[in-house]
């Protein structure tokens, strides 16, 4: 059994649809508790009567020592893929229930088997937040292994900042944030040091509804299942990014996916570097799975026989994939995973100068990947990272990276170095609950070179050891998914109409005859369609028109094409743009005017065929 245990003021949520079968009757409204311990429940295959009591019996005493004696179970799947049956975590969920009120405790039990929306406010104390792993026989979980890095970042002394375009830097707390708000909600995130998820993001339903990806249950927590309209996406974007990197002058590669923790050059910057492991074991041997492309590549360049000629020397690879073990209670739908692609590009430079160029050069790719992926420069807030010497040495080069960027950045200035590099930039996407979530990244590492023997000959035949620059122009493709999504979802909630990048749309055309009889002239449609390189497809079943445009409008399809006899007498398509509002949705055009558009708006960008049948009346469906 696994629980998030929170100490609340209090907590709102309210069951908005069943999600199976067997989901528990309940008068679907708004319920509030205040003054509270909320139990994020889990039950896992296993999981016995005995677990249920021992649960309580912890809870029981954090209540002691809190002064609180009311309880809310609130049943929570996503905290692991080991999951019970249903009618097995409900009679465990019962019995908890059962228990506590046998002790005394004042106990409430949200329904189980229901989709839920609900809002909470955390208690500020260090033990409002706990995640508790639960066995009948009381049995420790194996704590994962955990970086020295990551241990301490836990305890660094951060002194935060914002720097303006106009080279001021403002400490954090004296800054007026108006007109800022995107950049204060981001600010407070960072400094609370707090990743624990108390809330489904919105993002979590879309990629559900619009049958892109679900988690995988029997697997880890953290890795998903990719249907065929988001493996499109996904592949998509890979191929933009790859395309961008290798414009701008990297060498593609690729290497293995688990390294040796105890070989020479790896077990050092195992510890270096801020990330929790997989642990395989093979033989006599331990190994980790790889949480960046960093481990291979470095190996190969301490191999390569590298002249100064040769600098900036820039390598590749898109990392399929790369693992990190995050918190279970920090796992949160495709923003914070355990299993993720990874776009990875190092630079060796010969020296700073060198570096503070290209990281200059690589903060403007990142910019161009990120808008030609869907995201402006209004969706996501820079944060810079670096010690206080480097700051004092290099205030021009940093204030031309805030000045690039065109916006106010959050700093946060180290008094002395922890990591392996001095300076660290991230784009940060912050979503609708608030939390903000890394896409695009580089870092200046002064260590890694010398540690893994990478050297370079100079102009005078000496050895020389490199910088080293770290990379990742869109951050985790699955995040940028994530972000679009969560983007689209603000667009909704201020009124606007959801939808995704036309070039990332699986469907962009969907073709709808008006009635039986015109399935001939709708199939010949859509054939001409895609020799042009536009993924359309046909509704073929046998329901209303009016039924199969609504479906088309909640699957986001951009264009909607009606056909029947006046469109075939006059030659031209009624088309519904998604991207217009009210009675200007519906547009008359010629075919070729369509394809002109659609070409034109995807000019620049991959293709790739959807790999499911045109017509609609033979696709499987990957949700009931």
């Amino acid at each position: 059994m696994k629980i998030l245990q929170l100490h609340l003021n209090f907590i709102e949520y309210r069951p908005v649809e069943k999600e199976i079968s067997l989901a528990e009757d309940i008068e679907p409204k708004t319920y509030r508790l205040d003054e509270l311990v909320a139990l994020f429940t889990c039950v896992e295959k296993g999981d016995t009567t005995e677990t249920a009591r021992r649960a309580i019996d912890e809870v029981r005493a954090f209540l002691n020592k809190v002064k609180v004696n009311r309880v809310l179970i609130y049943p929570y799947a996503h905290l692991s893929s080991d999951l019970a049956s249903p009618s097995e975590a409900i009679t465990i969920l019962r019995e908890m229930e059962s228990y506590a009120k046998l002790l005394g405790i004042e106990v409430y039990r949200a329904p189980f088997g229901w989709c839920k929306e609900f809002s909470m406010s955390v208690k500020g104390h260090p033990l409002a937040e706990q995640f508790k792993s639960i066995s009948a026989e009381g049995e420790a979980v194996k704590e994962e292994v955990v970086s020295k890095a990551l241990e301490a970042e836990e305890k660094i002394k951060s002194y935060w900042f914002i720097l303006k375009p106009d080279g001021e830097m403002v400490p954090v707390e004296k800054f007026d944030f108006a007109g800022y708000e995107n950049l204060r909600k981001f600010a407070a995130y960072e400094m609370a040091k707090s990743r624990a998820v108390h809330q489904q993001p919105p993002h979590t339903l879309l990629m559900k509804k619009l049958e892109l990806a679900d988690y995988e249950e029997a697997s880890d927590p953290g890795n998903f299942r990719w249907y065929p309209k988001g493996e499109l996406i996904k592949s998509l974007i890979e191929e933009f990014v790859t395309e961008k990197v290798i414009e701008y002058g990297a060498l593609k590669v690729e290497t293995p996916v688990m390294y040796d923790i105890n070989h020479p050059a790896l077990a050092s910057y195992f510890h270096r570097f801020p990330a929790r492991q997989y642990i395989v074991k093979s033989e006599d041997k331990e190994l980790f799975l790889r949480f960046s492309a960093c481990f291979g590549q470095f190996l190969m360049l301490s191999d390569a026989q590298i002249s100064y000629r040769h600098l900036p020397l820039k390598i590749y690879e898109l990392t399929h994939y790369s693992f990190r073990r995050e918190k279970s209670g920090e796992l949160a739908g495709l923003r914070r995973l355990r299993a993720f692609t990874m776009p990875d590009c190092h630079a060796l430079c010969a020296d700073m100068e060198q570096a503070k160029e290209e990281a200059i050069k690589r903060l403007k790719l990142s910019i161009e990947v990120l808008e030609g992926i869907g995201l402006t420069r209004d969706d996501y807030e820079m944060a810079i990272r670096f010690t206080k010497d480097f700051y004092e040495s290099n205030r021009d080069f940093i204030m031309s990276l805030v000045k690039i960027f065109g916006k106010p950045a959050l700093i946060e200035m180290w008094e002395e170095r922890f990591f392996y590099f001095v300076l660290k930039w991230e784009f940060n996407f912050v979503d609708n609950l608030d939390k903000a979530s890394a896409l695009s990244t580089d870092q200046i590492d002064v260590e890694n070179a010398e540690r893994y023997g990478i050297y370079y000959v100079d102009e005078r035949g000496e050895k020389r050891t490199p910088l080293i620059l770290h990379c990742s122009p869109s951050g985790a493709i699955e995040r940028d998914i994530y972000a679009l999504l969560e983007k689209a979802y603000k667009v909704y909630k201020s009124g606007g109409v959801p939808m995704l990048p036309l070039w990332l749309s699986p469907t962009q055309v969907r073709v709808i005859p008006v009635s039986g009889s015109f399935y001939k002239e709708a199939e010949s449609l859509v054939r001409e369609i895609a020799e042009h390189r536009i993924r359309v497809d046909w509704d073929d079943r046998p329901l209303t028109m009016q039924r199969k445009i609504r479906e088309a409008e909640m699957e986001w399809i951009p264009y909607i094409v009606v056909i029947g006899g006046e469109e075939i007498s006059s030659q031209l398509l009624t088309v519904r743009d998604r991207r217009l509002k009210g009675g200007q949705k519906l547009r008359k055009m010629r075919l070729e005017e369509l394809i002109d558009e659609i070409k034109r708006e995807t000019s620049g960008k991959p293709f790739k065929p959807l790999t499911l049948p045109a017509a609609l009346s033979k696709r499987p469906r990957f949700r009931g």
